[in-house]
Protein backbone atom coordinates (compact mmCIF):
# COMPACT_ATOMS: atom_id res chain seq x y z
CA UNK A 1 0.00 0.00 0.00
CA UNK A 2 1.12 3.84 -0.96
CA UNK A 3 -0.26 7.02 0.50
CA UNK A 4 -0.03 10.39 0.15
CA UNK A 5 -1.71 13.30 2.78
CA UNK A 6 -3.49 16.08 1.77
CA UNK A 7 -4.92 17.57 4.64
CA UNK A 8 -7.16 15.83 6.33
CA UNK A 9 -7.95 13.31 3.40
CA UNK A 10 -5.72 10.17 2.25
CA UNK A 11 -5.37 8.76 -0.70
CA UNK A 12 -4.47 5.54 -0.87
CA UNK A 13 -3.77 2.61 -3.42
CA UNK A 14 -3.72 -1.03 -2.31
CA UNK A 15 -1.60 -2.79 -4.30
CA UNK A 16 -2.44 -6.68 -6.25
CA UNK A 17 -2.43 -9.50 -3.34
CA UNK A 18 -2.85 -7.18 -0.71
CA UNK A 19 -5.81 -7.31 1.36
CA UNK A 20 -7.89 -4.36 1.69
CA UNK A 21 -9.76 -4.81 5.39
CA UNK A 22 -5.69 -5.33 6.89
CA UNK A 23 -4.43 -2.63 5.24
CA UNK A 24 -6.53 0.14 5.87
CA UNK A 25 -6.28 -0.70 9.67
CA UNK A 26 -2.27 -0.31 9.21
CA UNK A 27 -3.03 2.85 7.93
CA UNK A 28 -5.62 4.31 10.09
CA UNK A 29 -3.52 2.84 13.48
CA UNK A 30 -0.11 4.44 11.77
CA UNK A 31 -1.95 8.01 11.37
CA UNK A 32 -3.74 7.46 14.76
CA UNK A 33 -7.25 8.54 12.49
CA UNK A 34 -10.22 7.56 15.10
CA UNK A 35 -13.34 8.66 13.55
CA UNK A 36 -13.58 9.40 9.30
CA UNK A 37 -15.10 8.01 6.00
CA UNK A 38 -13.56 5.49 3.18
CA UNK A 39 -14.56 5.06 0.06
CA UNK A 40 -13.27 2.96 -2.67
CA UNK A 41 -12.75 1.68 -6.12
CA UNK A 42 -10.95 -1.28 -7.92
CA UNK A 43 -10.97 -4.70 -8.70
CA UNK A 44 -10.59 -7.88 -6.26
CA UNK A 45 -10.20 -11.67 -7.12
CA UNK A 46 -11.51 -12.87 -3.68
CA UNK A 47 -14.10 -11.55 -1.39
CA UNK A 48 -15.56 -12.54 1.74
CA UNK A 49 -19.06 -10.20 1.89
CA UNK A 50 -21.80 -10.45 5.05
CA UNK A 51 -25.38 -9.89 5.78
CA UNK A 52 -26.70 -9.16 8.95
CA UNK A 53 -30.14 -11.05 9.40
CA UNK A 54 -32.07 -8.76 11.86
CA UNK A 55 -34.34 -11.49 13.06
CA UNK A 56 -31.60 -13.65 14.15
CA UNK A 57 -28.95 -11.17 15.25
CA UNK A 58 -26.43 -13.43 13.11
CA UNK A 59 -23.82 -12.46 10.32
CA UNK A 60 -24.22 -15.13 7.49
CA UNK A 61 -21.20 -14.57 5.05
CA UNK A 62 -20.51 -15.85 1.73
CA UNK A 63 -17.15 -15.99 -0.04
CA UNK A 64 -16.82 -14.93 -3.79
CA UNK A 65 -13.72 -15.73 -6.22
CA UNK A 66 -12.82 -14.40 -9.78
CA UNK A 67 -12.12 -11.14 -11.44
CA UNK A 68 -14.54 -8.80 -9.67
CA UNK A 69 -14.62 -5.05 -10.26
CA UNK A 70 -15.63 -2.90 -7.17
CA UNK A 71 -18.00 -0.84 -7.91
CA UNK A 72 -18.30 0.78 -4.84
CA UNK A 73 -16.81 0.64 -1.57
CA UNK A 74 -18.03 2.44 1.29
CA UNK A 75 -17.43 2.54 5.26
CA UNK A 76 -16.80 4.21 8.40
CA UNK A 77 -14.32 4.75 10.80
CA UNK A 78 -14.80 4.76 14.57
CA UNK A 79 -13.36 3.04 18.25
CA UNK A 80 -15.04 0.56 20.02
CA UNK A 81 -13.35 0.34 23.49
CA UNK A 82 -10.67 2.45 22.66
CA UNK A 83 -9.47 -0.01 18.92
CA UNK A 84 -10.12 0.98 15.75
CA UNK A 85 -13.47 -0.02 14.53
CA UNK A 86 -13.85 -0.64 10.48
CA UNK A 87 -17.75 -0.65 9.27
CA UNK A 88 -17.53 -0.96 5.60
CA UNK A 89 -19.69 -2.38 2.60
CA UNK A 90 -18.94 -3.65 -0.79
CA UNK A 91 -20.38 -3.81 -3.95
CA UNK A 92 -18.83 -6.22 -6.46
CA UNK A 93 -19.84 -6.74 -9.98
CA UNK A 94 -18.51 -10.17 -12.29
CA UNK A 95 -18.20 -10.64 -16.09
CA UNK A 96 -22.07 -10.94 -16.37
CA UNK A 97 -22.87 -7.42 -14.75
CA UNK A 98 -24.05 -8.98 -11.98
CA UNK A 99 -23.84 -7.38 -8.60
CA UNK A 100 -22.90 -8.86 -5.33
CA UNK A 101 -23.15 -6.39 -1.81
CA UNK A 102 -23.08 -6.40 1.62
CA UNK A 103 -20.29 -6.26 4.74
CA UNK A 104 -16.53 -6.34 3.46
CA UNK A 105 -14.84 -9.05 5.76
CA UNK A 106 -11.66 -9.49 3.46
CA UNK A 107 -10.87 -9.20 0.05
CA UNK A 108 -7.73 -9.22 -2.21
CA UNK A 109 -6.98 -7.05 -4.46
CA UNK A 110 -6.10 -8.44 -8.01
CA UNK A 111 -5.02 -5.57 -10.00
CA UNK A 112 -5.88 -1.99 -7.49
CA UNK A 113 -7.96 -0.82 -4.96
CA UNK A 114 -7.93 3.18 -5.06
CA UNK A 115 -8.78 4.76 -1.57
CA UNK A 116 -10.11 8.24 0.09
CA UNK A 117 -10.05 7.82 3.11
CA UNK A 118 -11.62 11.50 5.46
CA UNK A 119 -10.20 12.21 8.29
CA UNK A 120 -12.84 13.42 10.83
CA UNK A 121 -11.23 15.59 14.41
CA UNK A 122 -12.94 13.68 16.98
CA UNK A 123 -13.59 10.64 18.43
CA UNK A 124 -16.97 8.53 17.89
CA UNK A 125 -17.07 4.75 20.33
CA UNK A 126 -19.28 1.80 19.37
CA UNK A 127 -21.35 0.03 22.45
CA UNK A 128 -22.93 -3.56 21.61
CA UNK A 129 -26.87 -2.58 21.31
CA UNK A 130 -28.86 -5.95 22.87
CA UNK A 131 -32.21 -4.62 20.63
CA UNK A 132 -30.30 -4.51 17.52
CA UNK A 133 -27.67 -6.99 17.64
CA UNK A 134 -25.21 -4.65 16.81
CA UNK A 135 -22.35 -1.99 17.41
CA UNK A 136 -23.79 0.74 16.85
CA UNK A 137 -23.13 4.85 17.93
CA UNK A 138 -22.30 5.55 21.56
CA UNK A 139 -23.00 9.41 21.44
CA UNK A 140 -22.05 10.97 24.89
CA UNK A 141 -22.70 14.97 26.08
Amino acid sequence: MEYRVFGNKYIARINKGEEIVEKIKELVEKENIKLGTITGIGAVGTATIGLFDTNTKVYHSTSLEGDFEITSLIGNISTKNGETYLHMHIALGDEQYHVYGGHLNEAVVSATCELVIEKIDGVVEREFDDNSGLNLYKFVD
